[in-house]
């Protein structure tokens, strides 16, 4: 008999530090950027104005992320929780002001460090694989504040000793690791991902294209840590990916498709993967004005980014985009997060965000052949409100069909010759959305009680879909 996906395919889920742990003073820990966002729909719109200067205003805005679910404190419960569902794998970040509380300090917060040295334990007493991204939209403030995000060169060697503190101390217990999460996203979100904003210098792509570089060449530092501490060490990038199609047949709308393309799901992962710039990088260049001379970069950024590519290719796949550069009356605005304009073909969830189970194979079979890397879906899913009944139980169908029709597409590629080394559904537990800072807007296998304002018990329940998903990786996806 045939089976869709190998043995050693790691099933699993997947979470961030500043969107579960809470805890977000104690034990040493300094303020992160995440810990300066409000919660609530107009998150972005405020963390985007031009006035935003990283200040906490507690009189004006609630902030969800500073408390989490109380993971900090409760992680032994939830990692229990996971070993139910018989995960093979949990992928987690570790939050930098965890470790180094203002991000440029000498000697790391030894208190931060043994919280994941008993998470990991954690894990591996119940042979849940660790998989760790190194930074996932946490950046210490300080240094967004201090330095200016990631334009400023100084952040690699910062982010050097971060990433060299926590491989030294970790690798022997963890394999699978990535740099940073969701690198592309500062071409929508320079806050997240470099601690860009208006008042620091996100509305200038000559800082975007910089903190790139500087992430590019820290990330490289990283694989080349890892791979001198452990030989079979695997160290992987992380992006967004949108699956990217025209509107039409109209060239002009085909051409525009190919650019959007390189510029998003393409540029940062050339780089990380092929370890140099792509032939298009001028023409990018000049579409955001950005003057290549006056980028700092030398000649030994360029030979470690050849030297030092990463190991495999992690992403994020939620939706795809449809592009329309021809129709005066086209609405760019309500395609999805990203932008582009509505497909017709498709269904969106309740956040507007477009559902297509075939992109996410179109996706695989786009980057395997494109790289020829091996690729790891680490995050995908629906974000949905759910409705506790009165006995307790939570019926989430709707979470259950989407994740089936994707782990079928999954299956679909991996039958094209993709080679697909996991998947990790984003949120396994509830937790505090990035985009909105809301609770409402739920991912997980596992419900928590706590509502947009912060009441609730935090009692963690079981939904629908979490039997549903233990039975998925019991038979290793045959009865998805």
């Amino acid at each position: 008999m045939t089976t869709r996906f190998s043995k050693e395919f790691l099933w699993g889920g997947a979470t961030a530090a500043n969107q579960l742990e809470g805890a977000f003073d104690r034990d040493g820990k300094g303020l992160s950027v995440a810990d300066a966002m409000p919660g609530g729909k107009q998150r972005f719109a405020i963390i985007g104005s031009e006035d935003f200067d990283w200040t906490i205003d507690e009189e004006t805005y609630i902030y969800p992320n500073h408390r989490g679910i109380e993971h900090y404190d409760r992680f032994k419960e939830d990692i229990a929780l996971f070993a139910e569902m018989n995960f093979k794998c949990y992928r987690f970040s570790i939050a930098w002001s965890r470790i180094f509380p203002q991000g440029d300090e000498l000697t790391p917060n030894e208190a931060g460090l043994r919280f994941y040295d008993q998470l990991i334990d954690e894990c591996l007493k119940y042979g849940i694989e660790p998989v760790i991204t190194i930074s996932h939209y946490e950046m210490p403030l300080n240094l967004a504040k201090k330095y200016g995000g990631w334009k400023n060169r100084e952040l690699i060697t910062f982010y050097e000793r971060f990433a060299e503190t926590v491989l030294t101390r970790y690798h022997e217990k963890v394999k699978y690791w990535m740099t940073f999460n969701e690198i592309n996203s500062a071409f929508h979100f320079p806050a997240l991902s470099q601690g860009l904003v208006q008042s620091n210098g996100a509305a200038d792509y000559q800082n975007i294209f910089q903190a790139w570089h500087n992430q590019f060449v820290a990330s490289s530092k990283a694989v080349k840590i890892a791979h001198e501490l452990r030989s079979d060490i695997e160290v992987g990038c992380m992006i967004i990916y949108a699956t990217t199609y025209s509107i039409d047949a109209n060239p002009v709308n085909q051409v525009a498709t190919m650019i959007q393309n390189q510029e998003f799901n393409f540029f940062c992962t050339d780089v990380q993967v092929r370890g140099e710039y792509p032939a298009y990088t001028a023409r990018t260049y000049a579409k955001y004005g950005v003057d290549a001379s006056l980028l700092e970069q030398t000649a030994e950024d360029f030979e470690l980014l050849k030297s030092y590519p990463v190991d495999y290719i992690g992403f994020s796949y939620y939706m795809s985009s449809a592009v329309d550069e021809v129709s005066p009356e086209a609405d760019t605005s309500i395609g999805n997060l990203l932008g582009g304009v509505k497909n017709p073909f498709l269904e969106a969830s309740e956040w507007g965000w477009q559902i297509d189970p075939d992109g996410l194979r179109i996706a695989l079979n786009e980057l395997y052949n494109r790289y020829e890397k091996p690729l790891f879906i680490v995050e995908n899913g629906l974000g949905a409100i759910d409705e506790v009944k009165p006995d307790g139980t939570i019926a989430d169908d709707y979470r259950i069909d989407y994740l089936r029709r994707h782990i079928d597409a999954m299956a679909d590629a991996v039958a094209d010759g993709v080679d697909l080394m996991g998947y990790t559904p984003w949120g396994c537990i509830d937790l505090v959305s990035a985009s909105t800072g809301e609770m409402s807007k739920r991912y997980g296998f596992i419900y928590v009680d706590l509502d947009d304002n912060g009441a609730g018990t935090l009692n963690r329940s079981k939904k629908k879909s979490f039997d549903w998903y233990k039975e998925v990786i019991k038979t290793n996806g045959e009865r998805a």
